[in-house]
């Protein structure tokens, strides 16, 4: 039996299953906690501790067609101004309550668009955030950049705010499949973007890249690599477009069977992987790759490597705040969403509250499922002697359960005294086998496809 005739049986075509950037995963979020809840949540960080801080920007000049984001779009620079307004009442009060001492070991703005900012926003919301909690030693300030929304005030005033690393979105670089997505945008203006974000001695650029889009075909996803790796990344993310029109409605505007199957999805992804190892990227996890001297390499080969709502990093702090609207927080107790919509959230924010909607306290076995979920996203294997110390579990139930897995994922899975293992084999059924460790019902949730 062939490879794809194996992963096809083993439901890799057909299944939709979660990213597992959470455990739970954000649909299984409830209104379980409020803001008082919120306050507690973060005073009872540790003195002196480091944090993560991500910071929602939902506006677009312009929506793509393609994104599932939490985005809305404007023609003005007025609703930018004012939510820039909100955001800093809602730094000012979580600054309120967090203990003394708490730095910042990781700053990502993301979105939307927050090069929608103008360059005096960028520098007032930066000082706002390092007024309220200061870098700390070897931190990271990250931001998402589209080349068509920037210019050199903007990314003068980025490079003078101390950011580090800059992302910037690709997706693909053919015109016709470009213009079917809703998002036009030229290799020379990417050039552009990436050579003025390295002119400023910003040291880090990443960029994200999809397959599975529209009319795409292996020589244009070859094509499209190829130009992305002319620009010298140091991180990228090669993401599988997720066509989920239930949940984002502008995705309607893109024609369904023009989208590749499923085993073609395999196809372009296993082209761009090759092209990206050829050219000396480490691979990380199941969709991003790295130079060698990145964190995210580095951070693989030492074991610490993590995953989060952006992705994968190397970021250790064991908070991660989020603000804005949607934002969501990951907290010692569980996760925490803002509202959704932009007018709650600034409602709530205005009214001296936080602006919590949706949430989920952590029970039962979620830390031990969600570190195991963790650990083969990242390193395609699981310790169990880290499982067995870190969370009490007997070692006999945990074996009991890796070998339920490893019987639905026949040569897929390998199970031994040590732990679970994933070979290379069966790497592409990674969320699967994840999927399997997850507790919760997916039934009601409408997650991308597996590939």
């Amino acid at each position: 039996m062939d490879t794809i005739t194996q992963l096809s049986r083993l439901g890799l075509f057909d299944a939709r299953v979660p990213r597992y950037t959470s455990y739970p995963t954000a649909p299984h979020f409830g209104p379980g906690i409020g803001a008082e809840d919120m306050r507690g949540w973060i005073g009872a960080l540790p003195e002196g501790s480091e944090i993560s801080l991500y910071l929602h920007v939902p506006f677009c000049r312009r929506l793509c067609w393609f994104c599932a984001c939490r985005t809305q779009g404007t023609a003005t620079g007025e609703p930018v101004a004012a939510y820039v307004e909100t955001l800093k009442a809602e730094i000012a009060l979580m600054a309120a309550h967090l203990p003394k001492g708490v730095t910042l070991s990781r700053l990502h703005w993301g979105g939307g668009t927050p090069t929608m900012m103008n360059a005096d926003q960028i520098r007032d919301l930066a000082q706002a955030v390092f007024a309220a909690v200061p870098l700390g030693e070897n931190a990271e300030f990250s931001v998402e950049i589209d080349p068509n929304e920037v210019d050199d005030a903007r990314l003068d005033a980025l490079a003078d705010m101390g950011m580090t690393r800059a992302s910037i979105g690709v997706q693909d670089f053919d015109p016709e499949i470009q213009k079917v997505i809703g998002r036009d945008q030229s290799y020379d203006i990417t050039r552009w973007a990436a050579d003025a974000i390295r002119t400023r001695g910003i040291g880090s650029l990443n960029a994200d890249i999809l397959f599975g889009l529209p009319h795409q075909s292996k020589q244009k996803m070859a094509d499209s690599v190829q130009k992305l790796l002319s620009l010298s990344p140091d991180r990228v993310a090669l993401y599988g477009y997720a066509h989920v029109p239930w949940m984002a409605r502008r995705q309607s505007m893109i024609p369904s069977d023009s989208l590749p199957r499923p085993e073609e999805r395999l196809e372009l992804f296993e082209i761009a992987r090759k092209l990206f190892l050829w050219d000396g990227y480490a691979e990380i996890g199941i969709d991003h790759f790295a130079r060698p001297e990145d964190g995210l390499a580095v951070a693989q080969k030492v074991g610490r490597l993590r995953r989060n709502f952006q992705g994968y990093t190397d970021d250790t702090a064991t908070a991660l705040i989020g603000l804005g609207a949607s934002a969501i927080s990951r907290l010692p107790q569980g996760f925490a969403q803002n509202a959704p919509a932009t007018s709650a959230y600034t409602g709530k924010i205005r009214a001296g509250s936080f602006a919590t909607a949706k949430s989920h306290v952590f029970r039962g076995d979620d830390l031990m499922r969600g570190r195991i979920i963790e650990a083969l996203m990242c390193d395609f294997r699981v310790d169990t002697a880290e499982i067995v110390g870190e969370y009490g579990v007997d070692a006999q139930d945990l074996f009991a359960l890796f070998r339920d897995v490893s019987a639905a994922f026949p040569g897929m899975v390998t199970v031994s005294e040590t732990g679970l293992s994933i070979p290379e084999i069966g790497r592409p059924l990674t969320r699967l086998i994840a999927r399997a460790f997850d507790a919760y019902d997916l039934s009601k949730a409408g997650h991308s496809s597996a590939i």
